[in-house]
């Protein structure tokens, strides 16, 4: 069973996200948390993916949390292993934190021409999954621009690409591991749940990165 390293912290939509995460995961592989102290000498040795899941997170509080942990990340991902990143852990993907990507960079889906929402909170989108149109959730989630050579998962319904796998770094701006409550909490939203079909997708997308 292959090893997913998740980064967990507060606030509570982080925590959110990685238990959503960790849903997706079915059992299907074992789980590692860790968070803004400093990890112990060879904790990512038998890690075959780090998850950075949703949050709040601009480059401010990414030197605060991965103060410690920034360069061990760096490092795993140099070395040919497995990022995920979601949201959040999707922009933290860009040249302005990890800097780990060639010739595309995340940016707000809000401020892309022709995008079908102009507002950052929550709300289902309209996307197109490997040739399935369906809705799924976003906050303020990012597109990912660029001339450089990925594989384009899903798009935006601008034509944007919304989740992407260049290399060993698989990245998604909206948020498939979203869970019922997560609708619940706005009453524009609710009875629009996936009923964890969007899980699914989300671990073929991890399964798939696992491939590369």
């Amino acid at each position: 069973m292959k090893t997913v390293a998740l980064f967990v912290y507060d606030p509570k939509c982080s925590v959110q996200s990685s238990n959503g995460i960790i849903n997706a995961l079915n059992h299907q592989y074992k789980i590692k948390l860790f968070s803004k102290n400093e990890v112990e000498d060879g904790f990512f040795d038998d890690v075959d993916m780090i998850a950075v899941p949703g949050g709040i997170g601009d480059a401010d509080s990414f030197d605060s949390l991965l103060k410690y942990n920034q360069e061990y990340v760096k490092q795993f991902v140099k070395n040919g292993r497995k990022y995920l990143g979601i949201c959040m852990g999707a922009y933290w993907a860009g040249k302005n934190y990890f800097n780990m990507l060639d010739d595309v960079e995340p940016e707000q889906y809000i401020k892309r021409p022709y995008t079908d929402t102009r507002r950052p909170h929550a709300k289902n989108i309209k996307i197109n999954w490997n040739g399935t149109n369906t809705e799924m959730f976003f906050y303020d989630g990012c597109a990912l621009v660029g001339n450089g050579n990925y594989e384009t998962i899903a798009t935006y319904a601008n034509g944007d690409p919304m989740a992407i796998i260049q290399r060993n770094i698989g990245l998604i701006g909206c948020h498939p591991e979203s869970q019922k409550f997560w609708y619940d909490s706005y009453s524009w939203m609710k009875g629009k749940y996936h009923n964890d079909t969007h899980h699914k997708l989300l671990l073929d997308f991890i399964n798939e990165l696992m491939e590369k």
